[in-house]
């Protein structure tokens, strides 16, 4: 009895963690959306409107912004991967490490440079951190797959 309580319990679990996956993709769309978008209006700023900036601060922003238009692209790719294949934990967590060190990297880095927040810079390697483990996810999911 116990086992087929338990095993309807699992059934019954299963469209609810579906339907956390879909909201969590359709978010992660829209956060590509909104990454891609401001990647091209800063990169533009900054190479125009950011040139009155520090060389030391050019930089750093310049820096922020490259890796945050590749891991935006690997961030979508990541998602039509997800979508046309079978729900995969893998793949998911990858997306939340691209998401993840988008904020923590990139993100930090912007912050940092605009800002006298010189202590939030301690949270920029976690950022890093994330884009290697999204990457090192992608090489484990395509081990299995391909």
């Amino acid at each position: 009895m116990s086992n087929t309580n338990m095993n309807s319990t699992n059934i019954d679990k299963q469209p609810l963690k579906l339907a956390a996956t879909s909201t969590l993709v359709k978010s992660m769309m829209i956060f590509v959306g909104i990454s891609g978008c401001f990647s091209v209006l800063f990169g533009a700023w900054l190479a125009h409107g950011g040139q009155t900036l520090p060389v030391k601060v050019q930089s750093s922003l310049a820096t922020a912004l490259q890796y945050q238009f590749f891991h935006t692209l690997a961030l979508l790719v990541t998602l039509v991967w997800l979508k046309v294949t079978k729900p995969s934990k893998v793949l998911v967590s990858a997306c939340i490490a691209f998401f993840t060190g988008i904020l923590l990297f990139c993100g930090v880095i912007y912050i940092k440079s605009f800002s006298e927040l010189a202590l939030i810079g301690k949270l920029t390697p976690f950022g890093g951190i994330a884009f290697a483990l999204g990457w090192l996810l992608l090489a484990f999911e395509s081990k299995n797959n391909f």
